[in-house]
C-alpha cells in the first residue's frame, strides 16, 4: 500500500484522491491556508465542497498546519495548488519533503522570463529546490480531465511525464483505475507546455459561441462551423509554439485532447461566451465572480514572451493571429473582433 499526500485540495487535486483511495492506498488530503472551509466541510460530511458526492472512506483530512504530519512517510506527494499557489507551494511546501519523495504536479501553466523563455511550474521549482539544495524528483500530469467528470468516473485518459521512468511507472500504477487511464512520457516541458499553452486558445474558440449566441439571440442555437475554423488556428498555433519550446508530437496531441475538453466544460468556456456577447474583460471577470481563471493569466505571459520574441527578431507574431487578438482582449480591453482572414496565412 501507498501513501498518497495531496497538498491543495481544490478540485482537481481533490478529484485525484478518488482513484488513489479507490485502488485501496492510503490518502491523506492536506489544505492550503485558502482551503480551511474545504477540510472542515470534509472532515464533517466526507465530501468536497463543490463535487456532488462524497469522496471513497477512509481519506484523512488535514489543515495546513498539520502539513508536516501529512507529509511523513509519503511515498509521493501531489501538489493540488492552483498556479496562483504555485510561490506558495516553493515557498512553504518543498522546504518540509525528504529528498526521498517524490513530487508530481496537477498545476497547468507557464512563466514567462524577461529574455522571452517560457518556464514551466516544475522548472520554477527546481530551481527553488537548488536553492535550498534538495534533490526531489519533479513530476506533473497533463491531459483531457477535468476533476469534477474525473470525479464520476468518466473515462480519462492522461500524461504523467518527468525525467524517471521508474518513478512514472510507480505512480502510473498507484493511480491507474478502470475509468482514469495514464500514459508515461519523459517529455515534461512538451507536456507542461502543451496542456498551458490550450487555455489561451480554449477563450479564443469559446468568443465564437458567444458571438452566435449574440448575433441568433438564442441560447440553444449551436453553430460549429466557426468553432471548427478557430480550433483549426489554434492548432496550428500551438504546433509553432510547442516545436519552440522543443516538445514531442505526442505531448502536442495531448494537448490537443486538453483544448478540447477544455472548449467544452469549464471556467475558460464561461468567460469566453460573455466575451463574444459583446462584455469586455472587466464585465466578464464581474460576472464571474469567484471563478479562478488562470486561462487569462497563461494567454497574457505567453504573449508577453513571444513579443520580447519577435522584437529580437526571432519570431513573427503574424503567425499567431488568435493568440494576439486574445491577448488584446485581456490586456488592452478590446472588443471581440476575430481576424478571420489572417488566419488563410500558410504558414
Amino acid at each position: 500500500m501507498s501513501i498518497v499526500t495531496i497538498i491543495g485540495s481544490g478540485m482537481m487535486g481533490s478529484a485525484l484522491a478518488f482513484p488513489a483511495r479507490e485502488n485501496g492506498h492510503e490518502v491523506r488530503l492536506v489544505g492550503t491556508p485558502l482551503d480551511r472551509e474545504i477540510i472542515d466541510h470534509a472532515r464533517k460530511t466526507d465530501q468536497h465542497l463543490k463535487f456532488d458526492r462524497p469522496f471513497p472512506k477512509g481519506i484523512k483530512y488535514y489543515q495546513v498546519e498539520e502539513m508536516d504530519e501529512a507529509i511523513k512517510g509519503s511515498t509521493f506527494i501531489i501538489g493540488g495548488v492552483s498556479s496562483f499557489g504555485v510561490d506558495w507551494f516553493a515557498e512553504n511546501v518543498l522546504p518540509r519533503v525528504p529528498n526521498e519523495i517524490p513530487i508530481i504536479s496537477v498545476t497547468k501553466g507557464l512563466m514567462n522570463t524577461p529574455d522571452g523563455k517560457l518556464l514551466c511550474y516544475p522548472e520554477l521549482w527546481r530551481a527553488a529546490l537548488d536553492k535550498l539544495r534538495k534533490t526531489n524528483e519533479l513530476c506533473a500530469i497533463g491531459g483531457p480531465c477535468t476533476s469534477y467528470e474525473l470525479v464520476a468516473h468518466d473515462q480519462s485518459l492522461v500524461a504523467y511525464c518527468g525525467a524517471n521512468m521508474a518513478t512514472l511507472e510507480m505512480m502510473k500504477a498507484t493511480m491507474t483505475t478502470d475509468y482514469y487511464h495514464i500514459m508515461t512520457t519523459t517529455d515534461l516541458i512538451g507536456i507542461e507546455s502543451a496542456v498551458a499553452l490550450k487555455n489561451g486558445y480554449a477563450l479564443g474558440i469559446a468568443l465564437t459561441i458567444g458571438e452566435n449566441i449574440k448575433k441568433s439571440g438564442n441560447e440553444d442555437e449551436i453553430h460549429y462551423n466557426s468553432q471548427a475554423a478557430v480550433f483549426l488556428q489554434a492548432s496550428r498555433e500551438m504546433s509553432v509554439l510547442m516545436n519552440m519550446q522543443g516538445g514531442t508530437q505526442n505531448s502536442y496531441f495531448v494537448g490537443v485532447g486538453d483544448l478540447y475538453v477544455t472548449v467544452y466544460g469549464g471556467r475558460t468556456r464561461k468567460v469566453g461566451i460573455l466575451l463574444g456577447k459583446g462584455l469586455n474583460i472587466d464585465e466578464a471577470l464581474d460576472a464571474l465572480k469567484g471563478v479562478t481563471l488562470e486561462s487569462l493569466v497563461v494567454a497574457s505571459r505567453v504573449a508577453k514572451a513571444l513579443k520580447v520574441k519577435a522584437a529580437k527578431g526571432e519570431i513573427d507574431l503574424a503567425d499567431f493571429p488568435l493568440l494576439m487578438h486574445v491577448d488584446e482582449i485581456i490586456t488592452d480591453k478590446k472588443p471581440v473582433n476575430i481576424p478571420w482572414e489572417k488566419f488563410t496565412r500558410l504558414y
